[in-house]
């Protein structure tokens, strides 16, 4: 038996060491001494008290699950890693001895004992994902994206564009003059946008305007400042007797979009969300995928839609322009998403041919705007156009600074 000071402050466990040396194992007594990082094991064998008690650090020693008293464990069993594993009988000594030495329990193990824990735990853990999807992704995308080169991103427009053009966009069916007096509109709008709407310092792309047929009445933007209108938008706002007041709201927003990089913001959300996903699930081979493809498939969210009319707002009211028609031709959108595409199919001639000899149209019904849900407002990464129509019709939101 030992006898030495350190070994008669801890209480000795009976244990068999399976040394790996032997086909039997070896009788010890083991005890737990406190450490700087948890408690150190020492092991003392039988077949030869006349040694020194053999020590393992606690980082060395793979320790046993934590006690239960519902579902106790028959034995504990310590691993050595290269020196064996230690079997110990007097499972509730053992925690016992565990804790008197300043042993804790880790969070894992806490979990796998109590489920209210585990329950907690995972609820904590949805909220967080949440949130960071929510807020955090976007802030950190935000920051992220000054970084960028703009080369960057007028690489990644011409590839979407290429896609485009070899997919649902045709070559526009505007008359030449027609496509030169927006421009002309577009160019002036650029060049009296204050400085003071700069999201980004330094930050100067080469704004141009593109027109396409092919897609409904639609206009987007892609990083780099390249903006696209469709033939059938300029078509409806024709129709509807808005004028180029309207087109140009729409290209303030679209300008908007620019400004704040959006699309290269969504690049960048979704790269640290798949990221993250391949680390959660471990697999990350399905992370790598290229700009182009991911900005044809995603959509603007709420925020960067807001942050868009905002833009808008503020550049229409320093030139002096109304914001009433773009949201005239916003509702006129949410009414008839499709209507120059079906002008071009029933006329069989370009959506401004039609145009050109207008034929009187019943009225549409006016939309009424439904309020959504607090649940819809919060999970809704998208806000609804009427919605948007209205903020835009009365000239200010609450969420745009003055």
């Amino acid at each position: 038996m030992p006898t030495d000071g350190s070994a008669a402050s801890a209480a000795l466990l009976p244990a068999r060491w399976f040394d790996g040396r032997q086909s039997q194992p070896r009788r010890v007594l083991v005890a737990l001494h406190p450490g700087r990082r948890g408690p150190a094991l020492h092991l003392h064998a039988l077949d030869r008290p006349s040694e020194a008690p053999r020590v393992w650090p606690h980082a060395a020693v793979g320790w046993p699950e934590a006690w239960s008293a519902r579902h106790a464990q028959r034995r504990v069993t310590l691993d050595l890693g290269d020196d064996g594993s230690i079997e110990i009988d007097d499972v509730q000594a053992w925690h016992a001895a565990y804790a008197a030495a300043g042993g804790r329990i880790g969070v894992a193990q806490r979990l796998q004992t109590r489920w209210t824990l585990l329950l907690a735990g995972v609820l904590v853990a949805a909220v967080a994902l949440t949130l960071f999807y929510r807020y955090g992704t976007p802030w950190a995308a935000a920051q992220m994206a000054r970084f960028v080169p703009l080369e960057w991103e007028v690489a990644i427009a011409q590839r979407v564009m290429q896609q485009f053009d070899d997919g649902m966009l045709r070559p526009s069916k505007l008359p030449a003059d027609r496509q030169a007096a927006l421009r002309e509109r577009f160019a002036t709008l650029v060049a009296a946008q204050p400085a003071a709407l700069q999201r980004y310092r330094h930050y100067q792309p080469r704004l141009v305007l593109e027109f396409r047929s092919g897609m409904p009445p639609n206009a987007f933007a892609l990083p780099g400042g390249t903006i696209v209108m469709t033939d059938a938008l300029v078509d409806m706002a024709t129709r509807r007797g808005l004028g180029d007041d309207a087109v140009v709201g729409v290209l303030a927003h679209e300008i908007g979009h620019v400004v704040h990089r959006h699309g290269m913001r969504i690049l960048v959300e979704q790269g640290v969300l798949n990221i993250g996903l391949g680390m959660a699930l471990g697999d990350v081979s399905g992370v790598v995928a290229t700009g182009s493809t991911l900005l044809t498939g995603l959509a603007y969210s709420r925020q960067h839609e807001r942050e868009a009319d905002c833009h808008a707002l503020a550049l229409l009211r320093h030139t002096a322009l109304p914001t009433a028609p773009m949201a005239q031709l916003l509702r006129a959108m949410a009414q008839e998403p499709h209507i120059g595409r079906r002008a071009e199919r029933t006329t069989g001639r370009p959506a401004e041919h039609a145009a050109s000899q207008p034929q009187p149209a019943p009225a549409p019904k006016p939309a009424q705007a439904r309020t959504p849900s607090t649940w819809e407002t919060w999970l809704s990464t998208h806000p609804e156009t009427l919605e948007r129509a209205d903020m835009l019709e009365r000239g200010h939101a609450p969420h745009c600074q003055r």
